[in-house]
């Protein structure tokens, strides 16, 4: 079993050891007798860094795990040439990320503690990604008021610089200590983070000294969850980025709009409510536009066999305008056919009929797919698809159109 290091001492970055196996596959991997680096685990992920002997390059650490037995295994981005066991090396972890790995568990227990103390809401589980964080609790409801009191009961903890201490004590005694999450019983001795008179844990990870060094804590979102409800946050120097991301964001819309950023919500509504406006008069718009193009084409389409069949491409018009026309062709005539294209933007083709008529258009349709190398299908009176290219498709749609003029009614 591999010594934890990080167990006593979260801000210990450099430290040797001894290699005590090489592993080859299915990727490069060391295990040490010792380590500062933290595996995924708990909800953590893992630390990164550098590990190297004496004299010899250092090998990139990319990512930690435990496997059963205990043993940590660092994986390394380039094979291991120069590394045996029984080999003296040294570790260093990304303190950059260990510092904000810190900043965030920290802040999970200080928010965790702040739901159950408020709200008796218990966190069930812990997440930590590489750009937010997130906490599932066990409650049927979640209001805004309640988010914004934790995050507010949080920093107040925060900027109080509350010690963090670790210690161990056996399951039995933990057992009586009033944890806030008390572990499966898989362990006989518990490693206990203490936030002072806020929150005791058993808890693996990497934890700050001071509270004051998690800095902030920002609460972004809160979604319903299977168990629950699911709030994402982030703390320390991701919660500086992410306000910062978002300030830079509602200034650039603001600009936009020529207003202050806290006027944004509102000039957004406005604009929705303009577009919404706009786009039923668009809609309008094409309404009556089909409908005079559809009483302009059957004015020129002369019965035949008992039927008017309307044979047009047009290269202006998208897929839903002349699926709109071909409904307005065959609503206005009772004995009508519609077989019509667009080459714009994506070559498409509409079949339609008046209700009562014989023909299948969706059969027909797949029938003139297969032929020009498309795909499309549809009902018995209206069918669509598209076609790779519109070379020769007015004159295949004439074709088609004299063989439903023969076709007896």
């Amino acid at each position: 079993m591999t010594e934890r290091l990080y167990y006593e001492d979260s801000f210990l970055y450099d430290f040797d050891a001894e290699v005590r196996e090489v592993l080859e596959h299915p990727r490069p991997a060391i295990v040490l007798d010792r380590t500062a680096f933290y595996p995924t685990s708990g909800g953590q992920i893992f630390d990164a860094g550098w590990i190297g002997a004496e004299g010899s390059p250092k090998l990139r650490v990319i990512e930690v795990a435990e496997d059963e037995n205990g043993q940590i295994i660092h994986y390394l981005e380039a094979p291991v040439k120069d590394l045996a066991p029984g080999v003296r090396v040294r570790g260093a972890v990304d303190a950059t990320r260990r510092r904000d790995h810190m900043q965030q568990h920290s802040g999970q227990h200080v928010l965790s503690a702040a739901f159950l103390q408020l709200y008796n809401m218990p966190t069930v589980s812990f997440h930590m990604a590489d750009d937010y964080c997130s906490i599932d609790l066990d409650t049927a409801t979640l209001t805004k008021p309640q988010i914004e009191s934790a995050e507010r009961l949080a920093n107040v903890i925060v900027l109080e610089n509350r010690g963090v201490d670790i210690r161990f004590v056996s399951r039995d005694e933990a057992e009586k200590l009033g944890l806030r999450k008390l572990p499966p019983a898989d362990r006989d001795q518990l490693r206990l983070i203490s936030i002072r008179d806020f929150d005791l844990t058993a808890c693996g990870g990497t934890h700050v000294a001071q509270t004051g060094q998690i800095a902030s804590i920002l609460l972004r979102k809160m979604e319903r969850v299977r168990q629950g409800w699911r709030v994402e946050f982030v703390a320390g120097q991701r919660a500086v980025a992410t306000a910062r991301r978002d300030f830079t964001t509602l200034s650039e819309t603001a600009a936009l709009f020529s207003a202050h950023i806290y006027d944004v919500p509102q000039q957004a509504r406005k604009s929705l409510e303009e577009i919404k406006g706009l786009r039923k008069q668009v809609e309008q718009s094409q309404e009556e536009l089909a409908a005079a193009y559809a009483s302009v084409m059957l004015a020129e389409a002369a019965e035949q066999g008992g039927r008017q069949v309307v044979v047009r491409v047009l290269a202006d018009r998208d897929l839903s305008f002349i699926k709109l026309l071909a409904q307005k062709i065959t609503r206005i005539s009772s004995i009508a056919v519609a077989l019509l294209a667009t080459t714009s933007p994506q070559p498409s083709l509409v079949f339609a009929q008046s209700p009562g008529q014989p023909f299948n258009m969706g059969s027909l349709m797949k029938e003139t797919m297969a032929k020009l190398g498309g795909r499309g299908g549809g009902s018995k009176d209206m069918a669509q698809g598209g076609i790779p290219h519109v070379d020769g498709i007015e004159d295949k749609l004439k074709e088609i159109a004299s063989a439903l003029v023969l076709t007896p009614g």
